[in-house]
């Protein structure tokens, strides 16, 4: 993924206030026809889990045991994510183990004590890493670098993938190197040969269509059409491994020092988790309580280096298209307080690890499924 760090994201009517502004209007975008139904939502990469109690496929079992990773998927699909599936004991995933491990009632170790993983026992027969083939028809999508500035970036029709490595490794919510270390040697002929322990340096990834490989096994990616009216939104939501089984929240909490974001319900039921990064000393996190306006799907955005303390402002303003690496990613989610919200990131391995303008960023995949469980009622509490 690139940085885009020094990019506005700005109201279309190019209101020009400090902050990390928003799509322009307080309304959730409205859709202009409904989607075909295309091989049930999902792409044919989707999981296909065993029954409870039952041993998965030989060719999904995984070559060694990975407990953390297993944990990070599981509890993935569960809706406490870890942000990148790396299998690392990191701050990331003890986000993910309170946040469960406060919805459960549990004692809040964040480490993967006895009694957590008792809980997730029921889900011990979901292995770690699964087996997929590369679509045929990912071979036809143009990857290519993208251009460094603002102004050259903006004459282009979409800020896409720079790879297929790239690509894959937001489908199944990780980064290139953990597949490299996932699949050290690939064969045309699907085949597919041991992974490496994890401590092993992973060679560059080069992946074509065709090819099995190796891959988290993520799953809640089941996709209903009819819930999704927008065709490019439903692409989005495919290429991230988003499903639309999401529940509805009424509050969401953020918490600046912790680095974590909280979902609750009507009954105030903690239902998901997602690890974020807030603000910065130059562009502090508004600490108080709001609400959610609206969602822009897959936004456009407006670059103006007059709001940014870190930018020339001689450089000109400029307009940039939309896509998983422009600088707030796929999603924007609006806020009562003016141009400020909560959006994605062209860089997953930074959540958690690096400031941003203010705003609330998460994975592509996460800011996807936040936006799902959303409404004009959610509220938003941000404390540091």
């Amino acid at each position: 993924m690139r940085s885009h760090n020094l990019f506005a994201f700005l109201p279309l009517a190019l209101l020009m206030l400090a902050g990390c502004d928003d799509p322009g209007g307080s309304k959730p975008d409205k859709p202009d026809a409904p989607a075909p139904a295309r091989s049930q939502g999902a792409d044919g990469m989707a999981s296909r889990d065993p029954a409870s109690g039952q041993a998965s496929e030989a060719k999904t079992s995984d070559s060694e045991p990975r407990p953390v990773m297993q944990a990070q998927v599981v509890l993935d699909r569960l809706g406490f994510s870890s942000g990148v599936i790396d299998g690392k004991a990191s701050r990331s995933f003890a986000n993910a183990l309170q946040a469960f491990q406060q919805a459960r009632g549990l004692p809040v170790t964040g480490t993967l004590d006895k009694a957590t993983a008792q809980a997730l026992a029921p889900w011990s027969n979901i292995p770690a890493t699964r087996v997929v083939t590369i679509p045929d028809a990912w071979g036809k999508i143009a990857f290519t670098a993208l251009p460094d500035g603002a102004a050259a970036q903006a004459k282009l029709t979409q800020l896409g993938y720079e790879s297929l490595a790239e690509k894959l490794a937001e489908r199944f919510h990780t980064t290139p190197e953990v597949l490299a270390l996932l699949n050290p040697q690939r064969q045309s002929t699907g085949e597919v040969t041991p992974a490496p322990a994890a401590s092993a340096t992973p060679a560059a990834p080069t992946f074509a269509p065709g090819q099995a490989i190796r891959v988290p096994n993520i799953g809640a990616d089941a996709i209903d059409p009819a819930q999704v009216k927008r065709p490019d939104w439903l692409d989005t939501l495919r290429s991230l491994g988003v499903g639309t089984n999401q529940p509805e929240v009424a509050r969401i909490v953020v918490d600046e020092s912790e680095g974590w974001l909280r979902a609750y319900d009507a009954d105030d039921r903690l239902v998901a988790g997602f690890n974020v990064t807030t603000g910065s000393k130059n562009d502090p996190l508004p600490i108080g309580d709001w609400k959610v306006k609206g969602v822009a799907y897959n936004p456009p955005f407006a670059y103006n280096p007059e709001l940014f303390w870190d930018v020339d402002d001689s450089e000109d303003k400029q307009r940039l298209p939309p896509g998983p690496n422009g600088p707030v990613g796929v999603v924007w989610i609006d806020l009562t307080k003016d141009h400020y919200g909560i959006h994605g990131t062209p860089e997953p391995a930074s959540i958690g690890r690096t400031e941003s303008h203010g705003c609330v960023r998460l994975t592509n995949w996460d800011a996807a499924r936040l936006a799902l469980m959303v409404t004009g009622r959610t509220k938003a509490v941000f404390r540091n």
